[in-house]
């Protein structure tokens, strides 16, 4: 009997073994970023509140080495790289825009044209020797990220290469990526209102901060100034805030935001409608449950 029950053992195991090399590997998980609507570009919070793509001026950068930016609490970013502006930001708005529809880490073609029509450029020579050296910063950096519960640490673009008789891109981005993407962790930036501010960069980086708040708190002129990377004097930067913000309101009442502020001595009060595309993603973030904290 003890024989009988070791083969009965030995076959039941052997079954198993057999149904096991029979069945469909599992399927991998795909790491895709979240999709949103055609209008708008969703872009990490961290991103938006914070002075990685800062309102700098145009010209000569600062390369810096492991340089911790401006943040909000809640927020750490170091930075090796040229500084970032707000035209890189445009650039890899559209970038994150083109790879939503397939998974990350693999290749995402795409040609010099799509991308210049995604940011509202036309198909230059110049805009493309711009979109270029734009697309080279971006892959020419390292980023140590933490927002929220994760940690983010490589180059806002893993690869990217371009053939060039064709001007096809291709581009990969890090599956990494998704981490920053969690439920109320990035916001849905409505590019309209965005573009209607091309060439005011101080407008467009406040426009995206404030867009990334449902009810936005009074702040320091002082702490926006740090917040935004500008490298002006807080003299200079009190007249042209008022000039930026007047912007950000002119664009969003043509675009259908609502956005008004007023500055009551050294603090910056702001009250805003979102869009909605933007009401629609902060309705579905408020109704997802949450777990409750220890």
């Amino acid at each position: 009997m003890k024989n009988l029950d070791e083969m009965l053992v030995w076959a039941k195991e052997r079954g198993a073994a057999a149904a096991a090399a029979k069945a469909p590997a599992a399927a991998a998980v795909r790491v895709q970023l979240p999709l949103w609507p055609e209008p708008v570009r969703a872009v990490p919070n961290g991103f938006l509140r914070s002075a990685l793509f800062g309102a700098i001026r145009k010209g000569r950068r600062r390369f810096v080495k492991g340089e911790q930016l401006a943040a909000l609490d809640g927020i750490e970013i170091h930075y090796t790289g040229e500084r970032l502006d707000q035209g890189d930001l445009d650039v890899y708005e559209s970038v994150l825009h083109a790879v939503r529809l397939q998974e990350l880490g693999s290749q995402c073609r795409v040609t010099s044209y799509a991308l210049l029509k995604l940011m509202g450029k036309t198909d230059t020579g110049k805009n493309r020797a711009t979109l270029l050296t734009r697309i080279e910063r971006l892959r020419a950096n390292a980023i140590r990220m933490k927002q929220g519960r994760y940690s983010f640490i490589g180059g806002l673009i893993d690869e990217a290469y371009k053939d060039e008789e064709t001007q096809e891109w291709v581009i990969v981005l890090n599956p990494k990526l998704r981490a920053l993407y969690g439920a109320d962790q990035f916001t849905q930036i409505e590019w309209t209102v965005r573009h209607e501010m091309d060439g005011k960069p101080l407008a467009q980086w406040l426009h995206g901060f404030y867009a990334s708040h449902a009810k936005p708190f009074p702040m320091k002129v002082e702490t926006l100034l740090r917040l935004c990377g500008s490298e002006s004097e807080l003299r200079r930067y009190r007249q042209t805030l008022g000039d930026a913000l007047d912007a950000v309101a002119e664009a969003s009442a043509a675009h259908g935001e609502g956005f008004s502020y007023e500055i009551r001595g050294d603090l910056v009060h702001v009250e805003k409608r979102a869009s909605g595309p933007q009401r629609r993603h902060l309705a579905k973030n408020a109704s997802k449950p949450r777990k409750p904290r220890a």
